[in-house]
C-alpha cells in the first residue's frame, strides 16, 4: 500500500440536484448554497477536512450534465479538471437517477485522472425496492471504487474519504467505453496527431482526440491542428449514443426492481406540472407563503415591538441619567435605535418567509415552477430555465443575478438580468407589511401577495416587448431535470435559513445602520450648523427638488422622495428612514403605524398613495449590491447604467399609472 500523502486536492463533480453541495458541506462544515434546482453553484468553492494524518482540499464544482462547454458551469468545472491542481476526482452520483449521472462518470473515467463515485441518496433507493449490485457496479466502471453514501444523514462519509486517501493515484481504463470500429480507428489516428503536435507528455490523449471528433469548439481552438481529412463531420451524437449504449448495459446488470414502486413523484406530477393546473396551484403555493409570512410572522412581530419599546425606552433613561447632550440622544433613539430597530422588527416575516422557501426548495419543487413557465417564457424569446433565477429573485436579487450563468447564451442572459430585480426580493417584504398593514387592514397579505404577482406580469410583459424588438426568437421545448420529491433535509433547511436570517441581521448592523446615521445628519444639520426644525435641513432641500416629479404618482411629500434616495442603499432602508424622517421609535408597532398614518392622512395621504408607492418600490432601481453584481455579470457599466435608469422611469410610470387611473375610478 502506498504511504500516505500529506495532502489531496478533491475536485466534487456531479449532475444537478445530486447532493453535491450537501455531501461539501457535511465535510466541510461550510454554510454554501444548497438548492433544489441547476444554476445555483456557478463558482468554484472552497472547504477544508482531513482524514487521520492527511490534509484535504475540498472543491464544489457548479453541478453539470456532462464536460461540454456550453454554460458558464460547464465552462467552470471543466477548465478546474483539466487546468486545475485536481489530484482526484469524487464523482457525486445519484443513484436513484443512476442511468442519467453515469453519463458524466463516462466523461470523466476518459480523462485519465482518478475518480471515485459516491453513490449518494442511497436512502431514496431503498425507499423505493431497489437494489443495487455494489460489486458488479465498479467491475463495469473498470474497477474503480464506488462508495455508497446518503450526504442527508451523513453516513458513508468516513468510508469515502479512506477511498479517496487509498486509491487517489489509481487512474481509470479511459477506454471503458468502447466505441465502434470507425470511431475507434479516428480516436488513435488522432491520437497520434496530437502526440507528434504535442508531444508525448500531452495529457488525457484520448479525451482530446474525442473532443476534436466531436468538433468541441474550446479543443479545436486550443489546439489549431489540421484534422480535416480524419474530421469529416461532427461525431457527437454517435458518441453520446454509444455512450448511453454502454449506460443501459450497466443498468441493466446493476440495477433490480426498478418498476416495483410507483414512484411517488409521478403521480404527485400529475397535477403541479399540469399544462393548465401547474400555474394556478403555483400561485395557490405563493399565496400560502403569505398567508404564513403574514399571520404567523405578524404574531411573532408583536414580541420584538414590546422588546424594542422596552430597549428604547431604556437607553433613553440611560443617557438622560448619565446627563447625554440632547443632539447624542436623538442621534442613538431617533436615528439608530429607531432605523436598525424598526427593521429588526420586521425579522419574523422575513423569517417565515425564507423558511417556506427552504422546504420549497429543498423539496425539489422549483424545478417544477421552471417546467410550468416553460410555455410562457418561451412565447417571449425565453426558455422557462430564464424563470429559476427570477424565482430566487424572491430571496435575494444578488444570488437571482448570479443564477443568470446558467443560461448558455450571452443574450437571453442580459434578457433575464434585466427582468430579475422586478421580483420582489426579501428587502421590500418590510415595506409591503408596513403599508399594507397601515392602509389595508385585513386584506394586507391580498395587497402584499398583488404586488409579487404585478413583478412576474411586469417581467414576462417587458421580456414579450424586448423579444419583439430584438426578434427573439421563440425558444424551444425545455430540457431540464425534475428531481424526485424528498422531505427537506433539516440541516440543508437550517443553513439556508440561517445564512439568510444572518444576511439580513448583517445588513441592520452595517448598511441601515450607517445610512440611520448618514439620514440622520442630513435631517439635522444645513450650512449653517444644527437645525430644530427639519424643514430647513439639507435632505428636505434634497427631497423638496423631487416633489414635482413624483407628485404625478401621489408621492409629492419630500419625506417620501427622501427615503426613496435611500432606498437605493437597501431597500429596507426606506422604512427605516420613515422612522428617521417622523421621529418614530417603533413604527411597526400599533401606536407607531397609527402615528404615521395620522401624519400622512393629514397630508392627504391615502390607501391609493400607499399602493402607489410600493408598486414604485417594486419596481424602481435595485439596490447597490445588487447594481454591482450586474456590472460584474455584463461587464459593461453603460448596459448596467441604461438598465438602472429604464427601471427607475418605468417605476415613476407606473407608480404615476396607478395614482392617475385609481383617482379616477375611486
Amino acid at each position: 500500500m502506498a504511504e500516505r500523502p500529506e495532502h489531496i486536492t478533491i475536485a466534487f463533480m456531479g449532475n444537478p440536484n445530486c447532493g453535491k453541495t450537501t455531501l461539501f458541506n457535511a465535510y466541510t462544515g461550510a454554510n454554501l448554497k444548497v438548492a433544489n434546482w441547476p444554476g445555483v453553484t456557478v463558482e468554484r468553492k472552497e472547504g477544508y477536512t482531513n482524514y487521520k494524518t492527511t490534509n484535504l482540499t475540498l472543491v464544489d464544482l457548479p453541478g453539470v450534465y456532462s464536460l461540454t462547454s456550453y454554460t458558464i458551469e460547464e465552462r467552470v468545472s471543466r477548465k478546474e479538471v483539466l487546468q486545475g491542481n485536481v489530484d482526484v476526482i469524487v464523482n457525486v452520483v445519484d443513484a436513484s437517477s443512476l442511468e442519467r449521472n453515469l453519463y458524466l462518470t463516462m466523461q470523466l473515467l476518459e480523462l485519465g485522472k482518478p475518480v471515485i463515485v459516491a453513490l449518494n441518496m442511497m436512502d431514496i433507493v431503498e425507499e423505493r425496492g431497489m437494489e443495487i449490485d455494489l460489486h458488479r457496479l465498479p467491475e463495469m466502471l473498470g474497477d474503480i471504487p464506488v462508495v455508497p453514501v446518503s450526504a442527508r444523514k451523513r453516513t458513508g462519509l468516513d468510508v469515502l474519504m479512506h477511498a479517496v486517501v487509498h486509491h487517489y493515484q489509481e487512474v481509470p481504463d479511459e477506454k471503458i467505453v468502447r466505441y465502434s470500429d470507425e470511431i475507434e480507428q479516428k480516436i488513435e489516428q488522432l491520437i497520434d496527431i496530437v502526440k507528434e503536435e504535442y508531444g508525448e507528455d500531452h495529457q488525457i490523449l484520448r479525451w482530446h482526440a474525442i473532443k476534436l471528433l466531436e468538433e468541441d469548439e474550446t479543443v479545436v481552438n486550443d489546439h489549431p491542428i489540421e484534422v480535416g481529412h480524419i474530421v469529416d463531420r461532427s461525431y457527437e451524437n454517435e458518441i453520446i449514443n454509444q455512450k448511453y449504449e454502454y449506460i443501459e448495459g450497466v443498468v441493466e446488470e446493476c440495477l433490480f426492481n426498478r418498476d416495483a414502486k410507483v414512484a411517488f413523484t409521478e403521480k404527485i406530477d400529475q397535477w403541479l406540472t399540469h399544462p393548465f393546473w401547474g400555474l394556478p396551484i403555483f400561485l395557490g403555493i405563493i399565496a400560502l407563503v403569505f398567508f404564513f409570512t403574514f399571520t404567523v410572522g405578524d404574531f411573532l412581530k408583536g414580541y420584538f415591538e414590546v422588546g424594542l419599546d422596552w430597549f428604547s425606552a431604556t437607553v433613553t433613561s440611560l443617557l438622560q441619567f448619565v446627563s447625554a447632550s440632547d443632539w447624542l440622544i436623538s442621534l442613538i433613539v431617533d436615528g439608530i435605535i429607531a432605523g436598525v430597530g424598526g427593521i429588526l422588527t420586521f425579522l419574523p416575516n422575513i423569517f417565515i418567509l425564507f423558511l417556506a422557501l427552504a422546504f420549497l426548495e429543498d423539496s425539489g419543487y422549483m424545478a417544477r415552477v421552471a417546467y410550468v413557465m416553460d410555455g410562457v417564457m418561451g412565447k417571449v424569446g425565453l426558455s422557462g430555465k430564464a424563470f429559476l433565477p427570477m424565482v430566487l429573485g424572491f430571496g435575494c436579487t444578488v444570488p437571482a443575478v448570479m443564477a443568470t450563468r446558467a443560461l448558455e447564451h450571452e443574450s437571453d442572459r442580459k434578457r433575464t438580468i434585466l427582468l430579475t430585480p422586478f421580483m420582489s426580493c426579501s428587502a421590500r417584504l418590510p415595506i409591503y407589511v408596513l403599508f399594507a398593514d397601515m392602509f389595508f387592514g385585513k386584506y394586507a397579505m391580498l395587497v402584499s401577495y398583488s404586488l409579487y404577482i404585478i413583478g412576474i406580469v411586469v417581467a414576462i410583459l417587458i421580456a414579450l416587448v424586448v423579444s419583439k424588438v430584438t426578434k427573439a426568437k421563440e425558444q424551444g421545448i425545455l430540457m431540464i431535470e425534475l428531481p424526485e420529491y424528498k422531505v427537506p433535509n433539516a440541516r440543508t433547511v437550517r443553513i439556508y435559513v440561517w445564512e439568510k436570517v444572518k444576511d439580513y441581521l448583517t445588513k441592520a448592523g452595517t448598511t441601515i445602520f450607517i445610512a440611520s446615521i448618514l439620514l440622520w445628519f442630513v435631517l439635522n444639520f444645513n450650512m449653517s450648523g444644527m437645525v430644530s426644525d427639519v424643514a430647513d435641513s439639507f435632505g428636505a432641500v434634497l427631497g423638496h427638488w423631487m416633489v414635482p416629479v413624483l407628485s404625478v404618482a401621489g408621492l409629492g411629500m419630500w419625506q417620501i422622495g427622501l427615503a426613496l434616495i435611500c432606498g437605493i442603499s437597501a431597500k429596507e432602508v426606506v422604512v427605516s428612514s420613515f422612522s428617521v424622517l417622523f421621529g418614530i421609535t417603533n413604527i411597526n408597532s400599533a401606536v407607531g403605524m397609527t402615528q404615521l398614518s395620522q401624519v400622512l392622512g393629514a397630508s392627504g395621504f391615502t390607501s391609493l398613495n400607499a399602493y402607489a408607492l410600493m408598486v414604485f418600490c417594486l419596481l424602481y432601481t435595485p439596490c447597490i449590491a445588487t447594481i454591482a453584481t450586474i456590472k460584474r455579470e455584463t461587464r459593461s457599466w453603460k448596459w448596467t447604467i441604461g438598465m438602472v435608469v429604464f427601471q427607475l422611469i418605468f417605476a415613476w410610470a407606473a407608480a404615476a399609472a396607478v395614482f392617475q387611473i385609481g383617482s379616477l375610478i375611486m
